[in-house]
């Protein structure tokens, strides 16, 4: 989760490594430093909070005559967020420095032998063990010390470390945590913990995959395995997305554009992937083939917040439309299950970043157990994306907003897709079926982007009297339960609220006892084949006074007659219902979050990949 930066080239350091870490700021941290070489020495500058801070400290140094350094945030693990706790961390002499994302396991035993070793620690953390670490194994050669100290780490670990011995050179290492490398002939070589902190300086790119070593200078970057000590020769990696795309453009937050972004998510994710004059699917990116596809008896979709619920949905299409009997897992639970997989079983993972810890080991796990592997995911060359036998990606572009919206909605796209894909490959479902459906996809990106700027003036008025409420519910019935759940889970990310998700006829199981006449309730209540069903339960809310928000179907008057709070969305077919009515619930949570004055874009204690466990 932590962000890392580093750079050698032509430019100054400083500023190249500052803007990166804007870019990254998105992952949510606690504290930041940079450190670069100036006249053969290391100069670090280190601060608790915002970057705001940090370049504060740094002042005139932004215009340092130096072209070789890094810089980090750092989201604490071990070691409160404080000044000593930022990195870089440097060892005894103080002309080594190390950056370091993921946590070393054995870190407590690997300090205790290094004290004993007379090594000064002056942090809490995990990361200032590798540095000293490094330096016990230090001659002159730094490439060397590296590859003999990675050997008693136990745990994950993306790091950048620079030493004034060799001071056009930057060593980074990777394993179980994103790294990637930045190329270009004119500006230099660049690392990162993720592209958006590349992408005002190079498109080009090399993923580095679990113990493989990157040696970075000014003009050439090698790469080595750590397993086998050989010379890896990696591609380099177009990125289609620009700097702009990472920017604002005239939105307040990062959040509110990437809602107002959803329909061209969906359009970029659905388009070319299936034919309208015959309603068939394409997914050759899948790497499965449609006979492997039928032998499929059951599919396990495993995930972590936001992607869990858009897996939710997509267990009631599979079911319906490709007849597969279908268990969705949080992949912190899956990955330490008793689990009965084996090849007739199909693993679907679904993440934004494709870093995502939990769902990592997840799926390696049911690997070894002989499940072939998809993964459904937004970032081109992530681990998982590697790691999988196929996949599916969502196009969604970059999403800086700690909160996901848009990723959400185009993993739903994707999964509507794949749904349609696996019943045309299990022939439960016609062609002509997978026409109409794949039609109805395809509108509702122009449905959402004709009713967003409406949806939201209504819910910017509506939260007047809500946006200080202490607790909220959000209650759906079939399709728009996992609705209900990312509604609330969005609230609560943003705002702070303490809010719930409920499917609606559970309420009576216990929830109900919470409703009285201070008690916000959103309900999700479209023209559905549950929609008598969902009306009950709304009806029992108003009998104990609640206060009631509806998301209803337009032309459907007698919601009226339940509360004066109704937004109305146009009917659409059944299937796709989840994705229009995630706009109102996602605008509700924004407009109250901001009402409040909360950090939307950088929720509190949260990161937007979560790459340990």
């Amino acid at each position: 989760m932590c962000g890392i930066v580093g750079y050698c080239g032509p430019k100054r350091v400083v500023p190249v490594v500052l803007e990166g870490l804007r870019r990254l700021e998105y992952r949510g941290y606690d504290s930041a430093g940079i450190v670069y070489l100036e006249d053969g020495k290391l100069i670090k500058h280190r601060s608790e909070g915002k970057l705001a801070r940090l370049e504060d400290i740094i002042d005139e140094a932004i215009i340092a005559d130096s072209h070789i350094g890094l810089g980090h945030t750092r989201w604490a693990t071990h070691g409160a967020p404080t000044t000593e706790n930022a990195h870089p961390h440097s060892d005894c002499t103080g002309e080594l420095v190390v950056i370091h994302n993921g946590i070393i396991e054995n870190y407590h035993s690997l300090r205790e032998e290094l004290k004993a070793k007379g090594h000064v620690f002056t942090s809490e953390t995990d990361t200032e063990v590798l540095a000293h670490l490094i330096e016990d194994n230090l001659t002159n050669d730094l490439v060397k010390a590296v590859k003999k100290a990675i050997k008693f780490l136990e745990g994950s670990f993306a790091i950048g470390v620079l030493w004034a011995g060799m001071p056009d050179t930057l060593v980074a290492v990777r394993n179980q945590s994103p790294l990637v490398l930045g190329v270009s002939e004119e500006d230099g070589t660049f690392l990162a913990s993720d592209i958006p902190a590349l992408l005002p300086y190079t498109k080009q790119v090399v993923f580095l995959d679990d113990m493989e070593l990157a040696i970075l200078t000014a003009d050439s970057y090698q790469v080595f395995s750590l397993e086998t000590d050989q010379p890896v020769v990696k591609e380099v990696k177009t990125i289609e997305w620009n700097a702009a795309m990472a920017e604002k453009a005239g939105y307040k937050h990062f959040m509110l554009k990437e809602i107002f972004e959803q329909p061209q998510a969906i359009t970029n994710t659905i388009s070319g992937r299936i034919n309208l004059e015959s309603g068939e699917v394409s997914l050759p990116e899948i790497n499965i083939n449609g006979e492997d596809l039928k032998e499929i008896d059951r599919i396990f979709l495993v995930a972590c917040g936001t992607s869990w619920h858009a897996a939710l949905v997509a267990k009631y299409w599979i079911e319906k439309f490709a007849n597969i009997p279908v268990e969705v897992d949080i992949a912190s639970e899956f990955r330490y299950r008793h689990l009965l997989i084996n090849e007739r079983v199909l693993t679907v993972s679904i993440s934004q970043s494709g870093e995502t810890a939990d769902t990592l080991a997840g799926i390696r796990i049911a690997k070894e157990l002989g499940s072939k592997i998809i993964t459904i995911c937004n970032v081109v060359g992530s681990t998982m994306t590697r790691e999988a036998d196929g996949t599916i990606y969502t196009h969604a572009g970059p999403e800086i907003g700690v909160a996901s919206t848009k990723a959400f909605i185009s993993q739903l796209a994707a999964l509507f897709l794949f749904t349609l894909y696996l019943g045309q490959q299990k022939k439960t479902i016609d062609l002509e079926v997978s026409r109409t459906l794949g039609k109805e996809l395809i509108d509702i990106a122009g449905v959402v982007e004709s009713e967003l700027p409406r949806i939201k003036s209504e819910i910017e008025q509506l939260i007047t009297t809500y946006y200080d409420s202490r607790d909220f519910l959000f209650v759906g019935r079939g399709l728009n339960f996992p609705i209900a759940l990312e509604g609330a889970l969005k609230l609560k990310e943003i705002s702070y609220i303490h809010a719930e998700g409920y499917a609606s006829g559970e309420l009576k199981h216990g929830p109900i006892a919470l409703i009285d006449k201070d008690m916000p309730i959103l309900a999700l209540v479209p023209q559905d084949e549950v929609y008598q069903k969902s009306i009950s339960n709304v009806e029992e809310i108003k009998a104990r006074q609640g206060r009631i928000i509806l998301i209803g179907t337009e032309g459907d008057d007698h919601l009226k007659n339940i509360t004066d709070d109704v937004i109305y969305l146009p009917k659409v077919a059944e299937a796709v219902n989840p994705i229009l009515y995630t706009i109102p619930a996602q605008l509700l949570s924004y407009e109250i979050a901001t009402k409040r004055g909360c950090d939307v874009d950088q929720p509190r204690n949260l990161a937007k990949s979560v790459t340990v466990e």
